[in-house]
């Protein structure tokens, strides 16, 4: 239970919930919870590093995907330093600033996860579609064009997040039902009235994820368009087999978060327990699989995988 005392409306305390219900097993969910991170940093990392020291795969998928890694190390650092301190150390509390530099940085790296999926989705197309003028088209500037875009896009749209929120008068007893902060689960719990901040976040919701989802259908609509128009079934198969890593990581990625976005507007009488769970799928399930996904289903990822851990021979 939260600590019952005074709170100055200055600077707050935000008391960090593990997992709800089930706030006495905390020491033993805390190994599986550590593993897992673990899994998914060291995935993500060697994923990185494969497709930077290994100059074949300097390719316009293989960069999109390095993009997809950072983004996705990004969320599992910014929500690592409070799961260990709740699970591992039994650390609560956690200051006004630095919840907000949280929530920034985790929904900041989870809109860049789903910009990147989108132009992946676009790098699909374009091989599909114009094979021949791929390389041309995706050069190496053009990507990192894209990437930057990506990136200041994230940023611009979470800076004034933490600004709105900022300037709300917190009065409770400010119990967070994540070991993190997350905007949505921050907005409940000012005593004003916080519409201007929910209508923002929803502004926030359909400009990133509304539009890149959108855009995804798109894409596949279109791939879905050129692929039947290719005369061979083992051309067809083939195409296809080229997309299936990419539709495999946005089933990942969008199904937790799309349940956790109608929980938290629509399931008022939901369980605790499911948001949790909820949560902690949309954060931790994406960057724990899709190093999985792509080392599985695209074999130069890994053979490349393989050189960076096998021992040197000289």
């Amino acid at each position: 239970m939260a600590p019952l005392r005074n709170q100055s409306a200055m600077s707050p305390t935000f008391f960090l919930v593990g997992i709800r219900g089930l706030e006495a097993t905390s020491p033993w969910i805390s190994l599986p919870f550590c593993f897992l991170y673990a899994i998914a940093i060291l995935g993500n990392s060697a994923v990185l590093l494969a497709i930077v020291k290994n100059h074949n795969l300097h390719k316009p998928m293989y960069l999109f995907l390095s993009m997809l890694a950072v983004s996705e190390l990004g969320v599992s650092l910014s929500t690592l330093p409070t799961v260990l301190g709740v699970f591992l150390f039994g650390v609560r509390e956690i200051g006004l600033d630095a919840c907000l530099s949280q929530m920034f940085f985790i929904h900041c790296f989870s809109i860049m996860d789903s910009g990147v999926l989108w132009a992946m989705a676009l790098d699909r197309f374009i091989a599909i579609y114009n094979p021949l003028q791929y390389a041309t088209l995706l050069t190496a500037n053009r990507i990192a064009l894209i990437g930057s875009g990506i990136a200041v896009k994230s940023i611009v749209l979470l800076v004034p997040l933490p600004l709105l929120m900022r300037k709300l008068p917190f009065c409770g007893a400010n119990v967070l039902a994540h070991p993190y902060c997350l905007h949505p689960n921050l907005i409940r719990l000012p005593c004003v009235d916080t519409t201007l901040n929910s209508l923002y976040g929803l502004f926030v919701l359909l400009c990133s994820f509304g539009l890149d989802s959108l855009f995804i259908v798109l894409s596949y609509a279109l791939i879905l368009k050129t692929v039947l128009r290719i005369s061979s079934r083992e051309g067809r198969l083939k195409a296809l087999n080229t997309c299936v890593s990419h539709i495999s990581a946005v089933v990942v990625y969008y199904t937790p978060m799309i349940g956790l976005s109608m929980v938290y507007r629509f399931g008022r009488h939901a369980s605790p327990l499911v948001r949790s769970l909820l949560a902690h799928i949309y954060l931790l399930v994406p960057p724990l699989l899709n190093p999985i996904i792509y080392s599985i289903k695209t074999k130069e990822i890994l053979k490349a995988l393989g050189k960076l851990f096998s021992p040197k021979t000289t």
